[in-house]
């Protein structure tokens, strides 16, 4: 047979549909069923929060949000957010580097219990550090001599705040310090650069679009805890009640009002952080993801 005869012209690969290729009823239907999804799971409870803390009028939603209780919880809730989320962004970002440039024993190990607040309820977490500084826990007796209070106090709101929230900024820069690997650094280092100014020149400038969405989830996370916190707190009026505690106890004495003003207060909070990050993501989107692909 002469080879020459036979028709060289390539065949055309036959065309895999995508995603983009179904039918245009299809896409509305998958679009209305998640427009009414967030529409009623999302939208629509926070709307009736805000009906009902303004049902009265601005003097009585101002009254409850400037209680003393009210201020108490608010300055509570701040100061635990301000404490446990520089201390999750240290944990954060070391573990995050430690994952992913290095090589050591135990490195699974220390992926999966990253992940333990996700899968351990906050209940439990909060039973736990009542077993461990508790009156009668394992530290109690000691803690108790010293007149050191960790329950029913600060200290004890503060750690089961950080237990529950550590994944957030860890889990943030994991992947993203994965797909940059480590071909930066290891010049920098052959260049002469040391451990730090590595960091602080090399991967931090890559991570701080990363680094700074963790942070704002994991200072919303912060400001709404309930289980954990509410386990460990006492619910010591004016003293250790945060804002969602605050809420709870306002809803159980049927101050509805009250209650849903101080709900809405901590449904802003959450809300701004979330302009914050849709604000910078509109706005440094396509640095990240150039810093994604480098």
């Amino acid at each position: 047979m002469n080879l020459s005869t036979i028709d060289a012209r390539p065949t055309p690969s036959r065309r895999h549909p995508t995603a983009t290729d179904e039918r245009r009823w299809t896409q509305l239907v998958l679009i209305a069923i998640a427009v009414l999804f967030l529409m009623g799971f999302l939208l629509l409870p926070l709307i009736a929060v805000f009906d009902e803390a303004l049902r009265h009028g601005w003097t009585l939603y101002r009254e409850a949000i400037t209680s003393p209780d009210a201020l108490a919880a608010i300055r509570l809730t701040l100061l635990t957010a301000g404490i446990a989320v520089p201390m999750n962004l240290l944990f954060g970002v070391a573990a995050a580097w430690a994952i992913t440039k290095f090589t050591f024993p135990g490195k699974a190990l220390l992926v999966s219990l990253i992940d333990l607040p996700f899968s351990v309820s906050p209940v439990v977490a909060g039973l736990s550090f009542i077993l461990i500084f508790g009156r009668h826990g394992w530290f109690g007796p000691w803690l108790f001599d010293h007149d050191i209070r960790i329950v029913f106090a600060m200290p004890g709101i503060v750690i089961a705040t950080v237990f529950v929230t550590f994944p957030f900024i860890a889990r943030e820069l994991i992947p993203l310090m994965q797909e940059q690997g480590t071909d930066h650094e290891q010049a920098a280092l052959t260049l002469g650069a040391s451990g730090w100014q590595t960091f602080w020149r090399v991967t931090l400038p890559n991570i701080k679009w990363g680094l700074l969405y963790g942070v704002l989830l994991c200072t919303a996370r912060a400001m709404g805890e309930f289980g954990a916190v509410s386990v460990v707190s006492g619910h010591i009026r004016g003293e250790t009640n945060t804002m969602p505690l605050h809420v709870e106890i306002l809803y159980n004495e049927y101050a509805f009002s009250a209650a849903f003003a101080v709900a809405s207060l901590l449904a802003v909070f959450a809300l701004v952080t979330l302009g914050l990050k849709t604000y910078l993501e509109w706005r440094h989107g396509d640095e990240l993801a150039a810093t994604r692909r480098h």
